[in-house]
């Protein structure tokens, strides 16, 4: 199957090997190679396989705005300084996180100004504010963003989003964020084979082209995804309705090795996801309007959802997970526009599909320029 990874029995995360790294033990023992980035130009200028994953870089965004730009999707200039944190805090139980600690901004400040300012962890809720205008009814952004988060196998601390937000419903969009995957791995093996070949082989490749068809994926929800653990470990901790503990890098990846390839996850529980997630009305235990694409062998890569619509909804939801007012203000006034219609989006991580799809042991393998929390050289 594709993907980099294997999850053991034991637990750990086995890198699997490609035509470029050999197979290691644990990633999740991985450690940021720091002594290797300040190296980097150097490697720029001799390891083939840097200017293959440029090819591919461009490769993607050329084939993100052809996609959008066929549906008609306007590409929006956006501000990385905020005081809008696009997912400001979860609740657990009763215990509300607040909305500066759960998400760990990059905080900074901004001239005189008294506040501080952070650094955009996503597009998404300028999206739905960029929706306002009339006649706008689809947008996306390719952006940088920003976590104050440690880096290791499948996170960095500053990436790339692409980010679709639109006037659809989540099935919509669902299948609109399928069709930019295979619409990207269409122009990749069309264009890019010998950029593709120096990490892959042939075979693999063929693999790639059979996830350009939507029946590739699998469709389950949160609950259905973790029966399907349970039965496959026969560990009890999946017989509760909960991401904490249930749901992490082990069993996504565990998961598409169970159905054999791509997963999309929909309906997680409602106070376990960012805030603006619409409710499934009726849900019981209460779920969002939700869904992860789960690269096989791999992680999740996209997530997405339908918004929250009305004013009422949301500034109970706002109440609930203690948005500052002040700051979210611009947010709120969307709903009390006269004609707001309910808006569903996405956003793709960049470097984790790249690496997903050459099959590489970490994150920084395929950046060029990697930003962790250990180092900000070259």
């Amino acid at each position: 199957m594709l993907g980099p990874y294997e999850a053991l029995d034991d637990g750990r995360i086995r890198f699997r090997g490609n035509r470029v790294h050999a197979q290691i033990d644990d990633v999740r023992k991985l450690e940021a190679p720091v002594s290797k980035f300040r190296s980097r130009v150097r490697d720029l200028a001799t390891d083939k396989a840097f200017a293959s994953i440029a090819k591919i870089n461009h490769r993607v965004f050329s084939a993100a705005h052809s996609y959008f730009a066929e549906r008609g999707a306007l590409f929006t200039l956006l501000p990385l300084v905020t005081r809008m944190i696009s997912s400001p805090g979860a609740v657990y139980g009763k215990e509300a996180i607040s909305y500066t600690s759960d998400t760990s901004p990059v905080t900074l400040s901004w001239f005189d100004l008294p506040e501080r300012a952070f650094l955009s962890e996503s597009s998404q809720i300028y999206l739905e504010l960029a929706l306002a205008q009339p006649g706008v009814d689809e947008v996306y952004s390719v952006y940088n963003s920003f976590r104050l988060e440690e880096s290791d196998f499948s996170h960095l601390s500053e990436f790339h989003h692409i980010e679709f937000e639109g006037r659809v419903p989540q099935e919509d969009n669902l299948r609109c964020a399928i069709g930019l995957l295979s619409c990207i791995l269409r122009e990749l093996l069309e264009h890019e084979e010998e950029s593709l070949a120096h990490f892959l082989s042939a075979d693999k490749m063929a693999e790639l082209a059979s996830l350009t068809s939507p029946s590739a994926y699998t469709h389950l929800t949160l609950r259905e995804a973790l029966d399907l653990l349970h039965e496959d470990t026969g560990e009890d901790r999946f017989r509760h309705f909960t991401t904490e503990g249930t749901f992490g890098s082990w069993e996504e990846i565990r998961l598409t090795w169970i159905c054999g390839g791509p997963v999309t996850v929909s309906r997680f529980p409602l106070l376990e996801v960012p805030f603006y997630h619409a409710e499934i009305r009726n849900s019981d235990p209460k779920t969002a309007h939700n869904a992860d694409i789960i690269w096989p062998g791999y992680r999740e890569i996209v997530g997405s959802g339908e918004r929250i619509g009305g004013a009422d909804e949301l500034a109970a939801k706002a109440e609930i997970f203690q948005l500052p007012s002040q700051d979210y203000a611009p947010y709120l006034e969307t709903r009390e526009l006269d004609g707001w219609r309910r808006s569903s989006g996405f956003g793709l991580g960049w470097e984790r599909f790249l690496q997903g799809v050459l099959e590489m042991p970490a994150i920084w393998d395929v950046c060029h320029f990697p930003r962790t929390h250990l180092a900000l050289k070259p």
